[in-house]
C-alpha cells in the first residue's frame, strides 16, 4: 500500500469507510452468544453504520452512523441520537467506562484528524482529552483513570496512554509497523492490542505500562482488535482472510474468532462473511460474558 493512502486510511478512518462503502450497502447489526453460536439479528437497515458497544446495564446498544452515537434496544428499537449537540463527526472508535458513567468519543476534527473526548454518560460537557492529533481511542482502564489509544507521533503509529483528566500522554509501545486497538483487561493486568511488527497483523498483550509485550496469534489471517471477555480467559477478534499490508479495510472477506488467552488456541465464532472496517473496532462484550455484537454488511 502506497504511504499516502495509508496516512488517508488512518488519519480518517470512517471517512475512508465511507468512501468505500456502496450506496446499496445493507448494515446488519448482530448479537451472537460465544458459548452456543445462536445469533440473534436485532437490526438490518440499508444504510452504513459501525461499531457496536454494549451498555454496562446488557439491555442496549450503542452505534456510530453519519457522524453520530445512536442507541438501539436489544429488540431493534432506535432511542434516538446520544447528545447530538456534542457528539459529532465521531469515527468508530467510541465506547463506555467499566462503570457506564462516562463515553469515550473519537472525533473528527476538521482540518486536523482524530482527538478523543470524554462526556459523561448522564450529561454535561464534553472534554477535550488529547489535544495532540491524530489520536484514536480503543480502551479504558477499570479504575477509569488511564485511556489508552492508538495515535501517530512523529510518523509512528503506536499505542499511547494518558489521564482521563488529560495531561501529558505516556508512549506505550515503539515497535517497527502499526500498534493499534489496545483494550485493558477487566482485571486490568494486561493491554491487549493488534501490532504488524511481524510484517502481519497478529493479537498480543501487555502489561499497562507497556513491559513484557506477548505474541498470542501466529497464522497466516490478519488478527486485529482482541476485545478481552470479561472472565479475562479469552478475546474475540476478527481475521480478514487475505493479507491487508497493514490496514483494516471495508468490505473484505472476514470471520471472528475466539482466542484462548493462555493456550493461544482460536475457534471459529462465524462462518466468512463480508465485513471488516466497522464491523466490531472496540469493545462489544454483554455484560455476563455470554454474548458479543457486531456488524455484517450485505451488497
Amino acid at each position: 500500500m502506497n504511504l499516502k493512502l495509508c496516512f488517508l486510511l488512518f488519519l480518517l478512518p470512517s471517512l475512508f469507510a465511507m468512501s468505500q462503502v456502496p450506496a446499496s450497502i445493507e448494515s446488519e447489526l448482530v448479537i451472537l452468544n460465544v458459548n452456543t453460536l445462536e445469533e440473534k439479528v436485532v437490526l438490518r437497515e440499508k444504510r452504513h453504520f459501525e461499531a457496536p458497544n454494549w451498555t454496562r446495564d446488557g439491555k442496549h446498544l450503542l452505534i456510530n452512523a453519519d457522524g453520530k452515537l445512536e442507541k438501539i434496544d436489544l429488540n431493534g428499537n432506535k432511542l434516538g441520537l446520544i447528545f447530538p449537540d456534542q457528539i459529532t463527526r465521531i469515527n468508530n472508535d467510541h465506547g463506555l467506562s467499566f462503570d457506564g458513567k462516562t463515553i469515550v468519543f473519537s472525533k473528527n476534527e476538521e482540518g486536523m484528524g482524530s482527538r478523543i473526548y470524554t462526556i459523561p454518560a448522564k450529561g454535561g460537557k464534553a472534554k477535550l482529552i488529547t489535544p495532540k492529533y491524530p489520536s484514536y481511542w480503543h480502551g479504558i482502564s477499570p479504575d477509569g483513570k488511564t485511556l489508552v489509544y492508538c495515535a501517530e507521533r512523529d510518523g509512528a503509529w503506536d499505542v499511547w496512554a494518558i489521564s482521563t483528566q488529560g495531561g501529558t500522554e505516556i508512549r506505550l509501545t515503539d515497535s517497527e509497523g502499526l500498534d493499534d486497538g489496545p483494550e485493558y483487561s477487566y482485571d486490568g493486568q494486561w493491554i491487549y492490542f493488534n501490532s504488524h511488527r511481524t510484517g502481519r497483523m497478529q493479537a498480543y498483550r501487555m502489561k499497562p505500562d507497556g513491559s513484557q509485550q506477548e505474541q498470542l496469534t501466529f497464522d497466516e489471517l490478519d488478527n486485529w482488535f482482541p476485545h478481552p471477555s470479561p472472565d479475562n480467559k479469552s478475546a474475540v477478534i476478527i481475521s480478514y482472510l487475505e493479507d491487508q499490508k497493514g490496514a483494516h479495510p471495508f468490505g473484505k472477506d472476514v470471520k471472528l474468532r475466539l482466542l484462548d488467552v493462555e493456550s493461544k488456541t482460536l475457534r471459529d465464532l462465524t462462518p466468512v462473511f463480508y465485513g471488516g472496517q466497522g464491523t466490531i473496532n472496540v469493545h462489544s462484550w454483554s455484560p455476563d460474558g455470554d454474548w458479543i455484537a457486531f456488524v455484517r454488511y450485505y451488497r
